[in-house]
């Protein structure tokens, strides 16, 4: 097992799978391993089916965990041990299509007001005004905003790539004010360890104390300032493709989805109710 893990390990780093990925594939494999008591080299298709239906039925984990457990075994059977069934053989569970709750602009503006810390006002009003996940707001660079043309360089993104997105004027007012006060080098929002940008964790804190504070009910996270960030896009005339551009979507399709959230394209629409032509009188009421 031990030579099977390193294998597959190096087939992850040639693939550029992030860390958390790495381990969180090399974790359902192991548990996979040890409910078979087996090397997964010695179980095949009927025995990832039998470990589904362990997890669906006797551990009762949600869509979401399944989807990673079985993307984990795809990874390990047909890409390290390269068995030509497991294309075919492990199928992921279709996800549940959720809508995620957006928050309002008066919202938005409400919840960033609340943030007391100027560094995780100035991280998650970045998160909203240029529709970053927090992930690629923490690796920005000081060089990354770019005052001149008026947008921020995001570098190596999800899927590893580069894209501009538009810097607000208002944040630039913020994100100078931040920098000012505490003059970083190289990461715009460094944490506490020499060389390295701050926790996510840290902002996930500051992101539950600011909601707190707001007296908002709706559940906000850093990635719900994302989807208000596209969802408002929308509402104000902007059109699919460049919201596409500016999210980092590899595909429409994923950004199409924004459509069923945003209230003047779909629930703005006139009810054909309202359309009905009018009786001549008005019903009147029997007793």
């Amino acid at each position: 097992m031990t030579a099977l893990r390193q294998r597959m390990v190096e087939d992850m780093q040639l693939r550029n799978l992030s860390p958390e990925t790495q381990v969180s594939y090399l974790g359902h494999v192991a548990r996979f391993a040890r409910y078979f008591h087996r090397s997964p080299e010695q179980l095949g298709a009927e025995d990832v089916r039998r470990y589904q239906l362990h997890l669906i039925n006797d551990r009762r984990l949600a869509p979401t965990s399944v989807v990673g457990a079985v993307a984990a075994l795809r990874f390990l059977y047909q890409i390290t041990l390269k068995q030509a069934w497991a294309v075919d053989a492990i199928i992921p569970p279709k996800r549940p299509q959720t809508l995620p709750i957006v928050l309002s602009p008066e919202e938005v503006g409400r919840f960033l007001a609340a943030i007391a810390d100027l560094k995780h006002r100035a991280i998650l009003t970045t998160c909203y005004a240029a529709g970053l996940r927090l992930s690629e707001v923490l690796h920005l660079k000081v060089t990354d905003i770019d005052s001149h043309r008026m947008v921020i360089h995001v570098a190596d993104g999800k899927g590893h790539r580069d894209r501009y997105v538009m810097l607000s004027p208002t944040l630039l007012r913020t994100l100078r004010i931040w920098w000012r006060t505490t003059r970083p080098m190289t990461w715009l929002f460094p944490g506490q360890h020499a060389g390295r940008p701050l926790d996510k964790a840290t902002v996930q804190w500051a992101c539950r104390l600011a909601r707190f504070r707001s007296g908002l009910t709706k559940p906000v996270t850093p990635h719900s300032l994302r989807h208000a960030f596209a969802v408002h896009l929308l509402e104000s005339g902007a059109d699919l493709r460049t919201i596409q551009l500016l999210l980092g979507h590899r595909q429409l399709e994923t950004t199409a989805g924004y459509l069923r959230l945003a209230t003047t394209k779909v629930c703005a629409t006139t009810s054909p109710l309202d359309l009905l032509p009018r009786p001549a009188t008005s019903p009147t009421s029997t007793r």
